[in-house]
């Protein structure tokens, strides 16, 4: 006797759950096709959205945001966030243009001294929350707080004038205009680029990726195993307020002042980018082609829902909804993928 052929599912089950556990294990997706609609939504509302003029001005703009967000996704991925990043994008700046004004050093060298204060700033994040134990939420805040004040009480709240550099060559490395065609782009996006590689290399394709993950997913289970979480958490910190540092400076060069109070609330618009492209806001997953399209879709969506007409002051409740809906998409799939199992 013939053994009978094994049961399959239906078609249709087979797909929606090959479709489910494609968007579990690419988180990307979701906000690929949210990015994707969004486009196709502005462009037909209005053409310019996708002009060579709009999209050189939308891209000037997202890498600053967008490089503190790489540095963010590591930290998230390890189970911390840092609200102080807003704060030292605009202390960073404040701390070069002083000393190359004030102190006459050059500004190459004010600027790697700006990018070791940042360093430094991040460690004693990073210590407060693995030796003391307390939450990287009170830590960061109250670093925020700290570096803020620290910025205002050195310029009296005034910017810094920014507009007698000498040192030609960096504000040319970092910020150098360039054209592709008539496309007018600036070298902040080429570090932007090379940084989202090198980070999503590092993130899956390293033990120190690994580490960071399975810091995140499960700390106690990966001190067992060896991995220094705390160490890990440390580096985290230090590379999030350098990079902080790093698009703050950029920015001060692009605008041509260093404002004590730029950055504010920035803090919160990286976390929603970051958990927009799909890292977990627990911990333990992380990704950083999600977060490229998470800093696209806000940065897009504000440059968009102004062209279209709505008024600016709205944005927030774009953003609130899409954060809502994002996770909501999230928790709705991990659950069906967790019932299937």
């Amino acid at each position: 006797m013939t053994e009978p052929s094994p049961t399959l599912a239906p078609p249709e089950h087979a797909s929606g759950a090959g479709f489910t556990r494609t968007l579990i294990n690419k988180p990307e997706v979701g906000p690929l096709v949210l990015l994707v609609v969004m486009l196709v939504v502005f462009t037909a509302i209005n053409p310019a959205f996708i002009s060579i003029t709009n999209i050189g001005n939308a891209l000037t703009f997202t890498v600053e945001l967008g490089l503190i967000a790489l540095a963010m996704t590591l930290l998230m991925t390890a189970g911390e966030f840092d609200l102080s990043v807003g704060s030292v994008f605009g202390f960073a700046p404040v701390v070069m243009w002083t000393l190359f004004n004030e102190a006459a050093l050059p500004l190459s060298v004010a600027f790697l001294v700006a990018i070791l204060v940042a360093l430094l700033i991040g460690l004693i994040n990073g210590l407060f929350v693995t030796r003391m134990r307390i939450p990287s939420f009170l830590v960061t805040l109250g670093m925020l707080l700290v570096v803020r004040g620290t910025a205002l009480w050195l310029t009296d709240g005034f910017p810094q004038r920014t507009w007698k550099a000498d040192d030609q060559w960096l504000s040319g490395v970092l910020v150098g205009e360039f054209h592709v065609g008539s496309l007018r782009l600036y070298m902040s996006l080429i570090w932007f680029i090379l940084l989202a590689v090198m980070f999503h290399y590092i993130l899956t394709r390293t033990r120190f990726g690994n580490w960071i993950q399975a810091t995140g997913g499960n700390p106690i289970a990966a001190r067992n195993r060896g991995v220094p979480t705390g160490r890990v958490k440390t580096i985290l910190f230090m590379l999030s307020a350098a990079m902080a540092a790093f698009a703050g400076i950029i920015s001060s060069i692009r605008v041509s002042a260093a404002n004590p109070n730029s950055g504010t609330g920035y803090e919160l618009e990286v976390i929603a980018m970051v958990v927009i492209g799909g890292t977990a806001l627990a911990g333990g997953r992380g990704t950083i082609i999600g977060t490229v399209l998470g800093v696209l879709i806000l940065r897009l969506m504000r440059n968009g829902i102004v062209l279209i007409g709505v008024p600016g002051l709205a944005y927030n409740i774009f953003i609130g909804a899409i954060i809502l809906g994002m996770m909501a998409l999230h928790a709705a799939l991990e659950r069906r993928h967790n019932a299937g199992d």
